[in-house]
This record gives structure tokens, sequence and C-alpha cells, in this order.
């Protein structure tokens, strides 16, 4: 399998979910071996930070990277879970502000820019990430871990003391074809009593009905409800993989997880690059590919 990228330069207009303002966003293509740029062109000169998660230090309801000079770019985590799907390796990613745009809050509009735009294969043999020995953290009762695995399997389980979600699982063998059909148009989590508290300090200014599930202390305020079963526990699942992709390949492994969330996601990622002995960077063989099954349905991105 070949490393990929855009075929074309695709663009959108959304709002960003803590400024509440307009957000360009331009996706471009990169060539083989660049890896995921963000780029702030709002900024002169123009600052640039690579996908990295060493980057990450902001992951209060979201997830953010921030470079020496303090420019961050926040919200990545849906766009990033798209580019995991879609097997994207290499892409120029412009916004003309600090953030990207929470769009409908899933990660469904990023599917769409990316089939869009279009794929193109390169040159270079796909490089990923294979797990070789078993990755934990832990943050009270909350955990996630990463283990060996013939391919990329998720499991992951929520537990809201709330009458709408109480305890919810998903566990799903990772296809781009899954991903689409099941995890992409779970959308985020928000609680009415942290949306005003969240206001008052100048924060979630954009967030609202039309991009997040919004509960009071006891049901949906949405008035088309959820958009299906699980879809908070789904939605944890599409986070934890768009904070996965922040070490800049897709993951040959399988990731459980408790009560997670964008600063554990993050320790998890960070415990695991700081262990040379728990994963190796690899690229597979024609037979290696056949054996993995998220790889027999990629033909699926370009569609």
């Amino acid at each position: 399998m070949k490393q990929r990228t855009l075929a074309n330069t695709v663009e959108t207009v959304g709002v960003g979910l803590h400024s509440g303002k307009r957000v360009l966003l331009k996706m471009k293509p990169a060539l083989a071996n660049t890896g995921i740029i963000y780029k702030r062109v709002d900024l002169v000169p123009n600052v640039e930070i690579k996908l990295d998660a060493n980057r990450v230090q902001d992951t209060m309801l979201c997830t953010a990277l921030v470079d020496n000079d303090g420019n961050t770019i926040s919200t990545i985590e849906h766009l990033n879970a798209a580019l995991f799907a879609m097997g994207i390796d290499n892409a120029i990613i412009e916004v003309d502000a600090d953030e990207i745009p929470i769009m409908d809050g899933s990660a469904s509009p990023f599917i769409y820019l990316i089939k869009s735009a279009g794929i193109r294969e390169l040159s270079n043999k796909k490089k990923f990430l294979k797990i070789k020995k078993t990755i934990e953290v832990k943050d009270g009762d909350k955990w996630i871990k990463l283990s060996p695995f013939n391919g990329f399997k998720i499991d992951i389980t929520t537990d809201f003391d709330h009458p709408e979600l109480g305890v919810q699982n998903v566990t799903l063998d990772f296809s781009t074809k899954n991903f689409i059909d099941k995890l992409s148009r779970a959308r985020t989590l928000g609680f009415m009593r942290d949306f005003e508290y969240l206001r008052s300090q100048n924060k979630c200014l954009g967030g609202g009905l039309d991009c997040a599930i919004v509960l009071d202390d006891y049901k949906v305020i949405n008035e088309e409800g959820f958009r299906f079963d699980n879809e908070v526990v789904k939605h944890k699942a599409l986070d934890a993989i768009g904070d996965l992709f922040v070490c800049g390949f897709n993951v040959l492994g399988e990731l459980k997880a408790y009560k997670p969330g964008h600063g554990l996601n993050n320790l998890l990622v960070r415990e695991l690059l700081s262990n040379n002995e728990s994963y190796e960077i690899i690229t597979l063989t024609t037979d290696e590919e056949k054996q993995i099954k998220f790889l027999n349905d990629a033909n699926l991105a370009f569609a």
C-alpha cells in the first residue's frame, strides 16, 4: 500500500467552537513523508505546526496543537479521525483562525471534504505504527490501553450518570467503511450546565444544537434526539481515533478504554512513543496487507 494525499485542494467555511467566529478551512495535497501540517494563515508570517503528540498541550474540551511561540490550533480531533479513516498520510490543513471549524460536531463533513478532493496515491510505501507491547495509562477509574493486534480494533466504554446515557459500549473491527457507516456521524456531547459556565468564561461561543448533542439534567434537548443508538460512546471512539492520530501514522493494534477523554488519550500516545520497545514503524508486504481487514476495503476511500 502506498502513501496517500489529497488529489485536489478543497475548502469549506464553518464556525469555531470556542470563538464562535467564521473559519475558512482549506485542505491541500502534500508530498510523500510530509505528514499532516496544520497552518495558521491568519498570522504573519504564517505558522505551521506539524501533527505531533508532543505538540499537544491543551486538552480541555478538545485537542490543540501548540508551537514553541505559543501559537495554537485547536479542535483538530474530528478532522484527524477523518484523515486516519481515509488513510491520508500527507496534507496541508490551512485555517484563518486558531481552531478547526466544528461543523456539525462529527467527522462526517470532513469525510465528505476528503471524498470531494479525491485521493491520490504517492510512490512511497505507506508507514504504519505497529503495537508490539501493551501500553496502558490510568486516571482514577478511567483507563485506556493499546495492545498488539493484526489490524486495528476498538473497544470503548463510557459511563455517564444521566438517565439518557448510563453505560454504553462500542466494539468495532476498524475499516474505512465501518468508520464511515458506524462512527463518522456521531456528534460531540454537551450538557446545558457546562455550556452556561463555559460561555461565562468566553469559551464554547460557537457551541449549540446544530453542532452537538445537548442534554439538560433529564433529557436530550435536540428536537431530533440521537442520530442512532449509543451515539455518545461512538463519538468518544471517534475522538480517541483522532487523538491517536497525533502519532502521525495509521496504527496496527487494539485500542481499549473506559471513560476516555482527550487528556487521557494524549497521555497514552505520549507513553507509547516514549517507550521504543512498545512499537515499531513498518511497511507491509502485499501478503501482510491481505491479512489486515481494514486495508481490504481501503479502495472504498476512492469512491
